[in-house]
């Protein structure tokens, strides 16, 4: 009998930790309750920020550091939300990066906001192909 390869444990994408990741998310949701736009969006789908803080540093902690722990469908949670609309996602993606220079070097900074940019992008073309129902999808 042969024994089993080991799996290999992926390194992070770049260098933070997790208490890291847990404090820019903290910060950056708290400019998000207190955002003119994002708060009233956020409210009718939040309501233990705390729980809904520990998932999305899960999400970012499996995303960045390869930890799991993380089950779920950012595309079809922002899908199911309804009040999501594609011009939001620049203002959330500001916010992110204030967040996240507020909290973090530069470097790690700059690495986690191309990582949500990215990330960002297909949200928006998912949320912005359903808003535009009654055409071929929009590729850009």
């Amino acid at each position: 009998m042969q024994p089993l390869p080991q799996m290999r444990v992926m390194d992070p994408r770049f260098d933070i930790t997790e208490p890291e990741i847990a404090r820019a998310i903290a910060t950056f949701y708290a400019a998000v309750r207190r955002h003119e736009v994002l708060a009233p969006i956020f409210a009718e789908h939040v309501g233990d920020w705390p729980a809904h803080e520990a998932r999305i540093t899960a999400f970012w902690a499996n995303a960045i550091l390869h930890k799991g722990g993380y089950a779920g469908s950012p595309m079809r949670a922002h899908l199911q939300a309804g009040n999501v609309r594609p011009e939001h996602f620049a203002i959330w993606l500001a916010l992110f990066d204030e967040s996240l220079r507020r909290t973090l070097p530069p470097w790690s900074a700059r690495a986690w906001s191309a990582m949500a940019h990215r990330i960002g992008q297909g949200l928006k073309a998912g949320v912005q192909n359903i808003s535009a129902s009654d055409g071929p999808p929009i590729l850009r």
